[in-house]
């Protein structure tokens, strides 16, 4: 058994991240970090946690619990300025190791503490003990169109997520008076993910994300312009993926499907007026675009099965 300790433990990332090790083969829990819980038991989080989980400690001490993997559930600052302990894989789910540009990180995280190795398994698999998880949406966005980068100059990505994408600090926006029966875009222009994207695609996007009114899931809806065969490209990138669906022609991917799990659907349609390739892609959020996605670059680290303790399937209607 590999040991596994888990930084940020009390957001949303760090929970799901949670419920992943607790379900895993080749994991063996052995700290729990948070600053906000940190003396307190498990079942502080979640009353169904029993008393054999180690309590929560600092987030400085679960660090130095001597784990084999760290997973780094932490804001951006706290996630740059971590030093990881030598000999030990870190999994950083926060957004300041990912671009390579120390100018681009810089002016979009306010840090720039060097990039990981950047870990989106089917197509970009991790290199080396230190990994940077990518963004949901970059996640999703990259799937659609990474297959297709050598027949496209550029992309436009109209993407949608659950309300849990803001985190579980309070914010305004986030109140269920804003969110609740409205849909509204946000960071248009200026989001994060956009700067990831451009940089493993290879070209620039024009990225619009939106605030969907439910709790977890994500579509990003994907024009391109492009005389490849779409389908084609799409089936051979993911014929051997566990993880990545693409659906028969004609079937759309759907969050109902995908919410809760660690897997992707991805759809390709083609617009008869105007010829416009169109690749929808749909994840959990949490799952395939956070905590899902964190355990499986663990598991490529670490040399273990690679979807150990992933939910590959939804609930059947």
């Amino acid at each position: 058994m590999q040991r596994a300790a888990i930084l940020g433990c009390a957001g949303y990332a760090g929970q799901e991240t949670l419920d992943r090790v607790l379900g895993h083969p080749g994991l063996e829990l052995v700290a729990l970090g948070s600053d906000s819980l940190a003396g307190q038991p498990a079942a502080a989080l979640d009353p169904r946690l029993n008393g054999s989980l180690p309590a929560f400690t600092s987030n400085a001490e679960a660090a130095r619990s001597g784990a084999d993997v760290i997973f780094l559930c932490l804001d951006n600052d706290a996630a740059a300025a971590f030093q990881p302990p030598a000999g030990t894989v870190v999994v950083d789910l926060a957004g300041a190791h990912r671009l390579t540009d120390d100018a681009e990180a810089d002016a979009w995280y306010g840090t720039a503490p060097g990039a990981w190795s950047y870990g989106l398994p089917e197509l970009f698999p991790p290199q080396g003990p230190l990994i940077a998880n990518p963004g949901c949406y970059a996640t999703a966005a990259l799937l659609a169109l990474v297959p297709l980068a050598g027949s496209i100059s550029g992309a436009v990505v109209d993407a949608k997520s659950g309300v849990s994408g803001a985190g579980k600090s309070l914010k305004t926006s986030s109140h269920a008076g804003s969110v609740l029966e409205n849909l509204s875009p946000y960071a248009v222009g200026a989001h994060r993910h956009a700067p990831e994207i451009a940089q493993q695609l290879g070209m620039p996007v024009c990225f619009v994300p939106h605030l969907l009114p439910v709790r977890r899931g994500l579509l990003a809806t994907c024009y391109v312009q492009t005389d490849a065969d779409a389908r084609a490209l799409l089936e051979a990138a993911y014929a051997a993926s566990p993880v990545v669906r693409v659906l028969p022609e004609g079937a759309t991917p759907e969050l109902v499907r995908v919410q809760g799990t660690d897997a992707a659907e991805i759809g390709i349609f083609t617009d008869g007026a105007t010829g416009t390739t169109i690749v929808i892609c749909a994840l959990d959020n949490l799952g395939k675009g956070a905590a899902g996605q964190a355990v499986q670059n663990a598991n490529l680290a670490l040399g273990l099965d690679e979807t150990a303790g992933l939910r590959l399937t939804g609930v059947p209607v």
